[in-house]
C-alpha cells in the first residue's frame, strides 16, 4: 500500500553513483559482483537470494542506462556468467587498433 510522504522525516533525491566510481578500471566482473559493489558491499560478500534479487532489481537498469560505459567478455563456458568491466574511456567499448 502506498505510504503518505508526511510520514517520513528525511526524503532525499535518488542519486546513483558513476559506474567508473564503482569498479576498477582494470578488473571484469560478474553482474552479481557489480551488484553487491553498486551497494558498496565487497564482491565476494555472501547474501541471501531474496537480497540478491533485489540487488539486481537496482543494477541491471543501472547498467543499462550506462551501457556506453561498459565492455563485456564471453564466459569461460556455458555454464559461468558473463563478465564486465569498464570501457577505456568510460565512454564506448574497447577496440583493436593497428
Amino acid at each position: 500500500m502506498p505510504v503518505p510522504k508526511s510520514e517520513f522525516d528525511d526524503l532525499r533525491p535518488l542519486a546513483f553513483r558513476d559506474p567508473s566510481e564503482v569498479l576498477d578500471p582494470d578488473e571484469m566482473y560478474t553482474v552479481y559482483e557489480i551488484a553487491r559493489l553498486f551497494q558498496g558491499l565487497d564482491p565476494g560478500t555472501d547474501v541471501d537470494p531474496e537480497t540478491e534479487a533485489i540487488l539486481l532489481d537496482w543494477t541491471i537498469p543501472w547498467m543499462v542506462y550506462h551501457a556506453d560505459a561498459f565492455v563485456f567478455a564471453e564466459p569461460a563456458s556455458d555454464a559461468d556468467p558473463g563478465l564486465y568491466g569498464l570501457a577505456v574511456d568510460g565512454g564506448g567499448a574497447e577496440t583493436d587498433s593497428e
